[in-house]
C-alpha cells in the first residue's frame, strides 16, 4: 500500500442499517389485522381525529401487555413502526417464518436490545423513520408496567423529538393488561381495551436536544399528558429491576438520567 492510499473506517452497525418498512407484508397486515383485531376485541377509540396524517409522529405511551404494541397500530389513523427484539426475526423453520411474518405486518423493525451501542443504533433507526416523515411508538417507561401503575419516563423519547422535531402524540392504553397480563400466552376475549389518543406536544419551547433540563422536563411533559389520558396511579419511581450487588445499588442511588 503506498503512502497515497487510505484505509476507510469501517461503518457503524447504524450506519449500516436500515430500517425494513412499509413492505408489502406489512401493508397486508395492517389491511387484514387491524379489522380483525376491531371486530373481535372492539376497541373504544378516542382522539384519532388528533392524529396527524403525515409527517414524523412519536406515539408516546404507557405501557401495561406485550399487545401494547398492536393495540396502537391498530387503533391509529395511519400506518405506526416500532422496535422489536431482533430474536423475534431470527427463528429457523415453520415457527421462525410465522414469527417473522407476524412482527413484519404489523410495522416491527428488527433491533438488538441493550445499553451502550445498542441503544444508540435504536436511536438512530427511529431517527431514520422520523426523517422519512413517519410514525413510531415508544414506551417512555422502558418497559412494561407489572403492577399497573404509571412510572417515570425516561429521557430518550424526549431526545429524540428535540432532534428531529417531531410532535409527540401522546397515548393512554387502558384494559391491556386485562387482555394479555404479563406471562400469558394468549389474549382473552372477554376484555375490552380502550385507546386514547392525545393532542400533539410541540415540544420545542423546553430547549435544545443537548440540554438534559430541556430533555427532563419536555419528558415530564410527556408524562403528564399520558397520564392524563390513562388515569393511572403514579409510582414516583422509575422502573427499573432490583439491583443486583453494591455497585449497581450505588448506580441507581445516584442521580443521573434514565434513556
Amino acid at each position: 500500500m503506498t503512502s497515497e492510499q487510505s484505509v476507510e473506517p469501517e461503518p457503524s452497525p447504524a450506519e449500516t442499517a436500515k430500517p425494513r418498512h412499509a413492505g408489502f407484508t406489512y401493508r397486508l397486515g395492517r389491511s387484514l389485522i387491524s379489522p380483525l383485531a376491531r371486530l373481535v376485541y372492539r376497541p373504544r377509540i378516542e382522539g384519532r381525529n388528533l392524529v396527524p396524517l403525515d409527517g414524523p409522529v412519536i406515539f408516546a405511551s404507557n405501557h401495561l401487555s406485550f399487545i401494547d404494541s398492536i393495540a396502537i397500530p391498530v387503533a391509529a389513523p395511519r400506518p405506526v413502526h416500532f422496535l422489536a427484539k431482533s430474536s423475534y426475526f431470527e427463528g429457523t423453520g415453520a415457527k421462525g417464518w410465522l414469527s417473522k411474518t407476524f412482527f413484519e405486518s404489523i410495522g416491527a423493525i428488527p433491533v438488538r436490545r441493550g445499553a451502550g451501542q445498542a441503544a444508540l443504533d435504536a436511536l438512530d433507526l427511529q431517527r431514520q423513520l422520523l426523517d422519512e416523515g413517519l410514525a413510531v411508538a415508544l414506551y417512555p417507561e422502558g418497559t412494561r408496567s407489572t403492577d399497573g401503575r404509571l412510572y417515570k419516563g425516561r429521557t430518550g423519547v424526549a431526545f429524540l423529538a428535540l432532534q428531529t422535531g417531531a410532535p409527540v402524540v401522546p397515548v393512554g392504553l387502558i384494559g391491556t393488561d386485562k387482555v394479555m397480563p404479563v406471562g400469558a400466552k394468549m389474549p382473552t376475549l372477554n376484555e375490552r381495551i380502550t385507546v386514547k389518543f392525545g393532542a400533539p406536544l410541540n415540544l420545542a419551547p423546553h430547549g435544545p436536544a443537548s440540554s438534559g433540563k430541556a430533555r427532563r422536563l419536555a419528558t415530564d411533559e410527556i408524562m403528564a399528558a399520558i397520564h392524563a389520558l390513562s388515569g393511572q396511579e403514579l409510582a414516583g419511581a422509575y422502573n427499573e429491576a432490583p439491583a443486583q450487588g453494591t455497585i449497581e445499588k450505588i448506580k441507581q442511588a445516584l442521580p443521573h438520567e434514565r434513556r
